[in-house]
């Protein structure tokens, strides 16, 4: 392959947000690419005919026949015939109104505002306002409020050894005897010591950090309760002693050893059921991704317009002032650096061009295949593989898999990935096909509408998709089941 088609299939693949960081590389290392804040209409310079036809031409091969399939013939050949023509955008052939599915291109080069790149930011002291800022570990918070504790040396030097052996979810990772014997040696200090020390630990932020198991993890949590809450000492006794009959959800002999009714135990599960059961994950979850999608999907008229998001891709066009000064006869060591980075430069946005361009094609695709969803949700969800896509836009399966990694499309439904609209196929009694997507969410419909007193066991959620005519094995269902990260059956039995 071609450096140049090398790159096109690069770009093909990043994500938007590595896709930008990539733009602003090329803007800082090639002096003929520029960002165009600009609203005008001028058109970016025209690709020269020897450009153009590069990459059409970077690997041999006869073109591949019309309904011939996606997967036939060589990868790199169909690549290079993919991404090859630089000016194509979709066009359909009857009116855009009167078709169900519909995808605009926009001028996306002249009309997109350039957005700000990620940067040094400025430092005006609000970083402590937004936690996403902050890379705060659990180990960073605790030492933290061990300085603001009046620990003595000794005390201190316990804290810390006890604080590095309290893992990501705010357990202690090892014994306090551990703990213990390796600080004896240095210190002199007792075992009591070390225990006081942990005792205090323990009320530090967040509420039963430092806890040796779940049990004490609750109790601590607990403690922290007025002792006005209701339920507060049949809770603590709940889990100080009956725990593993709670995690059995024994509940007939739970209401015997606390002498309570049915109705009063589930008052008590409930103020247990609002611990946290991992504290360090409230330190470790801060942190925040976020998600800009390519494609935007929304409805109008009645029909579905598919276009890219103007905002997720900076305008890019030829420095006119440097691409001026290239003079055609002139192999001075000057020109050919301004005329080999003109030639990058018109590569790259060409490149981008094909990027989008093989973007907006799948995605409308995946639209016209899944606009069942987009109307009636995931239980209309139609089974999808990459083949099927790879044939109806006469592409290799290799880049729908490229352009579907990462890419996220934003629908009245939220924002998906376009991986997201693939699932395999079940049949159904009556010959046709249901997708697992569908088969997931009608698990999840059938458990939420459960009885949470006799759950309903794989067996028998296997029998209510079959009398819908969907055939699923059990151990299909169980899968599909824990996936969907449902408990089992027995798990999920509640009191009512």
């Amino acid at each position: 392959m071609t450096p140049q088609l090398q790159q096109a299939i690069r770009l093909l693949q990043l994500s938007t947000l590595d896709l930008r960081q990539e733009i602003q590389q090329a803007v800082e290392a090639n002096p003929m690419l520029e960002l165009s804040e600009e609203d005008s209409q001028e058109e970016s310079p025209e690709v020269t005919g020897e450009l153009a036809g590069g990459l059409e031409a970077a690997l041999p091969g006869e073109s591949r026949p019309e309904g011939s399939g996606a997967a036939k013939g060589d990868e790199e050949e169909s690549l290079a015939r993919e991404l090859g023509d630089p000016g194509a955008t979709l066009e359909m052939e009857a009116d855009p109104d009167e078709l169900p599915v519909d995808s605009a291109w926009e001028d996306i080069y002249d009309n997109v505002v350039a957005p700000t790149f990620f940067g040094a930011a400025e430092d005006d002291g609000r970083e402590f306002e937004n936690p996403d800022h902050s890379s705060e570990t659990l180990r960073e918070h605790l030492l933290w409020q061990m300085r603001l504790t009046p620990f003595s040396e000794r005390d201190r030097a316990i804290a810390v050894a006890i604080i590095d052996a309290i893992n990501e979810r705010g357990y202690l990772s090892v014994s306090l005897q551990e703990i213990h014997e390796s600080l004896e040696p240095e210190l002199g200090v007792e075992y009591d010591e070390v225990e006081a020390v942990l005792h205090q630990i323990q009320n530090f932020d967040p509420p039963g950090v430092g806890a040796r198991d779940l049990r004490e993890c609750m109790l601590i949590q607990l403690q922290l309760f007025d002792a006005s809450t209701p339920w507060l000492e049949q809770a603590k006794r709940l889990v100080s002693e009956y725990l593993n009959l709670l995690a059995a959800h024994d509940f007939n002999q739970l209401t015997r050893r606390l002498k309570c009714s049915q109705q009063e135990l589930k008052q008590i599960i409930q103020l247990i059921q609002s611990l946290n059961p991992r504290p360090g994950n409230l330190i470790a979850d801060r942190k925040t991704e976020y998600i800009i999608p390519d494609v935007i999907v929304r409805k109008e008229k009645d029909v579905w317009k598919v276009e890219l998001n103007p905002e997720a891709i900076p305008r890019l066009r030829i420095n006119p002032s440097y691409a001026s000064l290239v003079k055609r006869a002139d192999n001075s060591s000057d020109n050919v650096y301004l005329r080999n980075h003109l030639q990058e430069a018109r590569w790259f946005i060409k490149s981008l061009q094909s990027r989008n361009e093989t973007l907006l094609k799948v995605a409308t695709c995946i639209v016209e295949r899944q606009r069942d969803f987009l109307e009636h949700g995931e239980e209309a969800m139609k089974p999808l593989v990459l083949h099927d896509v790879a044939e109806a836009v006469n592409m290799h399966e290799s880049t729908i898999s490229r352009v579907t990694t990462e890419k996220y499309m934003h629908t009245p439904r939220g924002i998906f990935e376009l991986k997201y609209f693939f699932s395999s196929h079940v049949s159904t009694a009556s010959g046709g096909e249901c997708s697992a997507t569908a088969i997931r969410a009608l698990i999840k419909k059938l458990v939420a509408a459960e009885n949470p007193g006799k759950p309903l066991s794989d067996s028998k959620i296997a029998q209510l998709l079959a009398d819908q005519g969907i055939n699923v094995a059990r151990r299909t269902i169980a899968k599909y089941r824990e996936s969907l990260g449902i408990p089992a059956s027995s798990e999920r039995r509640r009191l009512v």
